[in-house]
């Protein structure tokens, strides 16, 4: 497999990342450079990961992988885009609202797990096409950190323009991405 093709499914792969780094970045008030530098670190890793854990599967398992990759993904997107908007509700109804949305090591393990299921099934395609995964899986990896750092940057721009219901658009935008995950695995 060439490095143009590679770099192509790293793109293709990171997209769920950034739209959800985008999500991360508006809904939080304040994003540092640490937190898009953490965002990136934890979506990079996973991507990272989850080809060479494919890749060891390999094609004995594809099938079960791909009967539920879909639905986990949706249900963490789901809770977690849930929770965010649970939060700017409440924080709404609250006369001093000094809530302030955070990027847990938990919180964002979730993310990139739901971001990076996809890269599993990648990684039982490489094992059956002999491609060589750890290289393959660092650049899916670096471009994917890339992508998510800048995701956040994105979603701190936005953010300042649609500062008051910036939680609730976040949270709505996770739950629109779980369905497009699921209706894409469903329907095409």
């Amino acid at each position: 497999m060439s490095l143009i093709m590679i770099v192509l499914i790293a793109v293709s792969l990171s997209m769920d990342a950034f739209a959800v780094s985008v999500s991360n970045g508006i809904a939080l008030r304040t994003i540092s450079t640490k937190d898009s530098m953490r965002t990136g670190i934890f979506f990079g890793v996973f991507q990272f990961l989850m080809p060479v854990i494919g890749w060891i599967l390999g094609t004995s398992v594809k099938s079960y992988i791909e009967a539920i990759d879909h639905w986990v993904a949706f249900g963490l997107l789901l809770i977690i885009g849930g929770g965010m908007i649970k939060e700017a509700l409440s924080c709404d109804e609250e006369d001093d609202c000094s809530c302030e949305v955070s990027l847990s090591s938990k919180k964002l393990a979730l993310q990139a797990v739901a971001t990076s299921i996809d890269a599993l099934a990648v990684g039982i395609s490489f094992a059956v096409l002999d491609v060589n995964v750890l290289f393959a899986s660092a650049v899916i990896g670096v471009i994917c950190f890339v992508i998510s750092f800048t995701g956040c940057k994105v979603g701190k721009t936005i953010g300042h323009i649609v500062q008051e219901k910036a939680e609730i658009a976040g949270g709505i935008v996770l739950i629109l991405i779980g369905f497009k995950i699921l209706v894409e695995h469903l329907f095409m």
